[in-house]
């Protein structure tokens, strides 16, 4: 018993230095384990996590003396007995008669993984507790196992890529294209064990073989080297890999590698796609009679492929002619603007050079702008007949007024009065003029005649006031000045403006046009004018005349042009409103339009 405890110890201190096959390591842990427990019986199972069945048992173990019930009993409880050690993380009961059942949780790399040992022992064997000890010291030597696989598995990989990237220095040391391609296919067939490896790279939207393993020159007219180039092409029309015989569950068409394969009695071949900027540009193909090429070998050779593409790349690129060189830069330069890529690049510089086009191509009518004040060519200005007081006022500035219409009207009372002050004295004068005829007094006749004369000239001028006590519209029109609705009563003087009225049939604009612009319109005759009451509505004009002499703004110097309305004015216009007018000239391109005036400014400046 003591030897078998020794030798189970040492056994488990070797198995955690265990770097072999998963089938050899359980079935030496188990019997290792149940030895350490003194167990009859023991067993190792696996969870599978929503599978039927629950748990695989992947190990048994006995110790070899015979089949009994409480095996039996102990094999019929396994599923249950591990569900409870998961659920607990060790177990230990009695199953019944002389036997004793011991369980715990094998402990693994990845804590998701699911695996339970059990052991049957005698109750007279050892403790229970004891039993549970010692399993749990040997629980983690399955991790141990795991780590020493993975460890080793990274020392392959890492030797296995050493090698790939071995592959690299007779690339990189050569500096034309056929050196580099021959010396990559050579590294190749020697690493891999190939008969052959041949380089084809993609040219005018066919594959042409560039370069093969031990082989400097060929002849491209060859039913082989054809037969290579069409498998490569079914390799690059697919782009990616593609091994004949065809591993179990690859899909990849495969009929001209078949073909191939036939033809030149190769046991097996394999087509790598070398890809550059996501794009298949070349493919290597390697033959060999055996074995046929693995999971790994494949993925060391497009590790291979993806280190050299662009070393090779560039070297074909520059191993040409300067005309070849810029020719195909053209070509992927203008392919790039045309394909799917960069879309919003694109888009912007198809916007841009639309733009361009059009600034220089498209030609509109150029419009001169100023503004505009409206006024009638007909005003009148009213004044005060005589010497008064207001005594009423009948319009405010804006209403429209006709012909004869009373606007104003000023005191009559100290005229009535005049007025019939003359009459007394034209009566009295005549009176004393027939009295003195009657008395032969010529002299003093001629004196009242005078006076009587006098008199009735006095009277016709108050009669004549008493005419123009209303001051009427001369014509129809609208007031445009006056307002005198707060002076009732207040005393005016002969002359004093009291309203100005205009007509409105004959109102037109007069628009403030810019030296720098009056000059495209001296032969023109069409614009249109917006007001600022109402800039949604454009008004047809015609020019009728420029003044021939600039008026000088703050602005700088401008022209008077009068703009006549084609129709007939609208109902509200008024004189001296104002607005924008632009007055069509010639067509002119859009970037004249944009930039003649920083020209000529520039012009004024440099003096070019």
């Amino acid at each position: 018993m003591e030897a078998d405890f020794s030798q189970a110890v040492a056994e488990l201190a070797a198995l955690r230095q265990f770097s072999g096959l998963p089938r050899d390591f359980w079935p030496r842990f188990l019997a290792a384990a149940a030895k350490l427990a003194g167990a009859e019986a023991g067993a190792i199972l696996l969870s599978n996590p929503g599978k039927t069945p629950r748990w695989t048992r992947i190990g048994d173990w006995n110790a070899g003396t015979g089949l009994s019930p409480g095996r039996t009993q102990f094999a019929a409880q396994l599923e249950s007995i591990a569900e409870r050690c998961i659920a607990s993380g060790e177990l230990a009961e009695r199953a019944g008669g002389e036997f004793l059942v011991v369980a715990v949780r094998l402990k693994l790399l990845r804590a998701e993984d699911e695996v339970v040992l059990a052991c049957q022992i005698k109750n007279g064997s050892a403790e229970a507790r004891e039993t549970l000890v010692r399993l749990n010291l040997a629980a983690d030597v399955p991790a141990g196992f795991q780590q020493n696989v993975a460890a080793q598995r990274a020392v392959h990989e890492v030797e296995r890529l050493a090698a790939v990237l071995d592959l690299n220095v007779p690339v990189n040391d050569a500096t034309r294209f056929l050196p580099a391609g021959i010396a990559f296919c050579n590294g190749i067939a020697s690493r891999f064990r190939c008969e052959r490896a041949s380089l084809g790279w993609v040219e005018g939207g066919y594959i042409r073989l560039r370069a093969m393993s031990r082989t400097e020159q060929f002849d491209r007219q060859m039913a082989a080297a054809q037969a290579l180039e069409t498998a490569m092409e079914e390799c690059v029309d697919q782009d990616e890999e593609i091994p004949w015989p065809p591993p179990e569950g690859v899909t990849t068409v495969a009929r001209d590698h078949e073909k191939f394969a036939a033809g030149q009695n190769s046991g097996n071949v394999c087509s790598i796609p070398l890809r550059l900027d996501g794009k298949a540009v070349a493919v290597l193909l390697c033959e060999r009679q055996e074995p046929a090429f693995s999971a790994s070998e494949l993925q060391q050779l497009r590790l291979a492929c993806d280190q050299v593409v662009r070393r090779l790349s560039e070297l074909k690129h520059y191993d040409r002619w300067f005309g070849a060189r810029w020719a195909v830069h053209a070509r992927d330069y203008f392919a790039g603007w045309l394909g799917p890529e960069h879309t919003w690049s694109k888009a912007a510089a198809v916007s841009i050079a639309i733009l361009i086009a059009a600034l220089f191509l498209v030609r509109v009518t150029y419009r001169v702008e100023g503004n505009f004040i409206l006024r009638s060519d007909k005003a009148a200005f009213l004044t005060a007949p005589f010497d008064g007081y207001i005594r009423q006022v009948l319009v405010r500035p804006g209403d429209v007024v006709t012909n004869g219409q009373p606007l104003l009207a000023l005191n009559q009372a100290e005229l009535l009065l005049q007025e019939s002050g003359a009459i007394a004295d034209v009566a009295r004068y005549q009176r004393q003029a027939d009295k003195d005829r009657a008395a032969g007094d010529i002299a003093d006749m001629r004196i009242d005649q005078a006076q009587a004369r006098q008199a009735r000239a006095q009277l016709d001028l108050v009669r004549y006031r008493l005419d123009h006590v209303m001051v009427k519209s001369p014509f129809d029109g609208v007031i445009v000045e006056g307002d005198l609705r707060e002076r009732i009563g207040a005393p005016v003087r002969q002359g004093d403006i009291l309203f100005q009225v205009a007509r409105i049939n004959t109102l037109y604009a007069q628009a403030d046009i810019s030296e720098s612009d009056v000059q495209n319109i001296l032969d023109k005759s069409r614009g249109e004018i917006a007001f600022v009451a109402r800039p949604q509505i454009k008004y047809p004009v015609t020019i009728q005349t420029i003044e021939p002499s600039a008026v000088t703004q703050k602005d700088g110097n401008v022209f008077l042009v009068r703009l006549q309305p084609v129709n007939a004015p609208a109902s509200w216009w008024r004189p001296g409103m104002t607005g924008l007018c632009k007055l069509s000239t010639t067509k002119r391109t859009l970037f004249w339009i944009l930039t003649h005036r920083t020209v000529d400014f520039l012009r004024m400046k440099l003096w070019f």
